[in-house]
């Protein structure tokens, strides 16, 4: 893998992966912050964050712990969120085709961030550098700035007050916004937001997440016909316009 490549969809890639990782890893002041206000000491924080390595689980576990909820309910509903991730292996996997320490260190990188940037690319080499790069890139960052944030603590203030969330978040529906030009992938995250948005007052944290990847992968099963059609009308139009 040369990050060095170049090859423009490489550079992409790259120049995707860093972005990224900048957007998510300035979030990590936030989680710093609340799990040090939550009663988590820094030790802790960190550990938390070096092993789990999955914002929203982090957030989730935390938010319980500040509430004074007890540690089966932190875990179950950290739990519940992280889910999410073995569904993300099933996308990354055949792209990366790892081995060895490889494989344990991309599972240990497989979030939302590298995923969707893996998923982003046009073609597998590009996609593994992108993996790699957004991995690697919002590990050390967001541990770096969990540090910082837990460090100084209120000096800070709210990180939401500067946007970092609203940051975080755009920079992912950047990623996902160019997969969804076709009408099939426009009615799956249609379905996929509603499912998940009706659940979210009634179901604990990490359901709806789940609730919406159910949606996702029963139309892939119940409409495969769909896809194929679709990929043979795409091929067809391409080999007119070649012509």
């Amino acid at each position: 893998m040369n990050v060095l490549s170049p090859d423009p969809a490489t550079r992409a890639a790259v120049r995707q992966g860093l972005s990224v990782s900048l957007a998510t890893g300035l979030y990590g002041i936030s989680f710093g912050a609340l799990s040090v206000a939550a009663g988590v000491g820094l030790l802790p924080t960190m550990a938390l964050s070096l092993l789990m390595f999955s914002g929203g689980s982090q957030f989730a576990l935390v938010g319980v712990v500040g509430a004074a909820g007890g540690p089966v309910a932190a875990v179950a509903t950290a739990s519940l969120l992280g889910l999410r991730n073995a569904l993300y292996g099933a996308v990354v996997s055949p792209l990366l085709n790892a081995r060895g320490w490889r494989r344990l260190a991309a599972a240990q990188l497989t979030i939302d961030e590298s995923t969707a940037v893996a998923a982003a690319q046009p073609d597998p080499a590009s996609s593994r550098v992108g993996f790699w790069v957004t991995g690697v890139g919002v590990y050390v960052l967001w541990n770096a700035f969990v540090l910082l944030g837990a460090l100084a603590g209120d000096a800070l203030g709210d990180p939401r007050a500067w946007g970092l969330d609203a940051a975080a978040a755009a920079a992912f529906l950047a990623l996902v916004w160019p997969r969804l030009a076709p009408r099939r992938a426009q009615v799956v995250a249609a379905l996929a937001v509603v499912a998940s948005a009706a659940l979210i007052p009634v179901v604990p944290a990490g359901i709806p997440v789940l609730a919406a990847a159910t949606v996702a992968v029963l139309v892939g099963q119940l409409s495969p016909a769909v896809a194929a059609d679709e990929e043979t009308g795409d091929t067809a139009d391409q080999k007119e316009a070649a012509r």
